[in-house]
């Protein structure tokens, strides 16, 4: 994070050097700034706002880390799931050769012996967590290196694969990278991180991010008396691991292949799965059963009723959105004191929908303007995770949720690394291999308050 921190402080620095340039050019030319200089002051300072939010970010999630309590061995010492891969061993490793190995496995004892390298890493990886995986573990030192990469639009990546023995190929000259890592990936399709909230990766043992929960109290005192005694008091957002656990299939065909787009594919598609669960699970998880509680089950979130009202029995089976909602919303954050930071809405697309043609007023926009990825001033976000079927009176399964807060607020906690299980058996008739990822995550909010939600929109 300090690392990604200071990147963004250059790229500011750059970009507020060029804006200064572009004043002192008209300054020293004695004339206002032309309406495309103005058009690119304007679009660069909005950069560089945005930076700048960027870095308070990671500068917060920085010093949370380095308050967290990481307990392991019973000795307190916090430690990190990497194992030291390097460059050289970045760029051997292959996700899909392991993959390969682990399906054929079943029927030839010598399976992972083209695989030799990626089950070792899987061995240091289990060694270094002190657990045994349920099929093989995916090294953290990979999954965050830029080699951990996906093709996509306006990204290229090109390698070199080894001529000779099996066991001595993989990656070994990268050209050029121009593309995210696996967790970066696994972050980016995740709607809550992309809000704001804070990602704590590789992590071991419980956490627990220290919490103010009440400020001291200040009194008034004649001459010559004390003031009663009074006194900050402190708590903690405690956090423990919940595995998760989700599949992809595969052909045989498709994981025989050795070619970079493939090993793309199941990067991505791997990625893509755990990132719709993790992100529903801190949206609306019930908290049962080992599971996360998401936002829309925690206790204390400020509560708004759609329809323009505050009291719960006001519209009892729900109501169309209006602007009132949202400003109903906004304020019980900010009755709370928490209306700073990453402030935003999220919720779904039947909602966005709705308000897309709910005007503001008479003769005034709509809500939610076309085009805009804003409402009332604030940015936000759609995710099919918000759900559409909470019910109310005689509503039915019909009514859908927005939630509004500071998502700096919300930690998303990952423990240790990827732990995949490759079952050859399920798909045979198909020919088809399931990959099932396991992953420990669990979320939570530093305040309650810093949220608020309505669920009984009719959209």
């Amino acid at each position: 994070m300090k690392t990604k921190e200071r990147e963004l402080r250059q790229q500011r620095a750059a970009m507020v050097k060029e804006a200064g340039d572009l004043l002192n050019l008209a300054e020293t030319e004695k004339r206002d700034l032309k309406n495309e200089e103005r058009a690119k002051y304007d679009e660069m300072k909005a950069k560089i706002d945005g930076l700048a939010a960027d870095i308070g970010r990671f500068a917060d999630a920085q010093r949370m880390v380095d308050d967290l309590t990481v307990p392991v061995g019973g000795n307190g010492v916090r430690q990190d799931p990497s194992i030291g891969m390097d460059e050289r061993d970045l760029r051997k490793y292959s996700l899909v050769r392991a993959i390969r190995a682990a399906s054929n496995a079943h029927k030839d004892p010598n399976a992972w012996r083209e695989a030799a390298f990626e089950m070792e890493c899987s061995q240091a990886v289990a060694d270094k967590l002190e657990s045994k995986p349920k099929g093989f573990y995916v090294p953290y030192d990979w999954q965050r290196s830029s080699l951990a990469s996906q093709r996509s639009m306006g990204e290229s990546e090109q390698r070199a694969l080894v001529a000779g023995t099996t066991t001595a190929g993989g990656y070994t000259i990268q050209t050029d990278v121009l593309a995210q890592s696996f967790i970066e990936l696994l972050r980016n399709r995740m709607v809550l991180q992309r809000a704001g909230a804070l990602y704590l990766g590789g992590l071991v043992g419980n956490v627990a991010i220290p919490a103010q929960s009440a400020a001291a109290t200040a009194y008034w005192v004649a001459e010559n008396a004390a003031p009663t005694v009074s006194q900050q008091t402190f708590g903690q957002v405690l956090m423990s691991p919940k595995t998760i656990g989700a599949y992809t299939d595969l052909s045989r065909r498709l994981i025989n292949q050795s070619s970079i787009d493939v090993e793309a594919f199941v990067r991505r598609d791997l990625a893509t799965i755990l990132a719709i669960g993790i992100d529903y699970a801190g949206i609306n998880d019930t908290g049962a059963a080992n599971h996360p509680t998401g936002l829309l089950n925690i206790s204390g979130i400020g509560a708004v009723y759609a329809g323009g009202a505050t009291v719960i029995g006001t519209n009892p089976n729900g109501a169309a959105p209006l602007l009132a909602d949202v400003v109903n919303l906004e304020s019980a954050v900010a009755i709370a004191n928490a209306d700073l930071g990453a402030l935003a809405y999220v919720t779904n697309p039947k909602v966005r929908g709705k308000l897309k043609v709910t005007q503001k007023g008479t003769n005034l926009p709509m809500v939610w303007e076309a085009g805009s990825n804003e409402v009332n001033g604030y940015n936000a976000f759609i995710t099919n995770q918000v759900p559409a079927t909470f019910v109310k009176g005689a509503s039915g399964a019909t009514l859908s949720a927005t939630i509004f807060g500071n998502w700096q607020d919300a930690v998303i906690a990952m423990w240790g690394t990827i732990d995949l299980m490759v079952d050859p058996y399920t798909g045979s008739n198909a020919g088809t291999v399931r990959v099932v990822a396991l992953q420990d995550v669990d979320f939570n909010v530093r305040h309650a308050g810093s949220f608020a939600a309505c669920v009984d929109m009719i959209a």
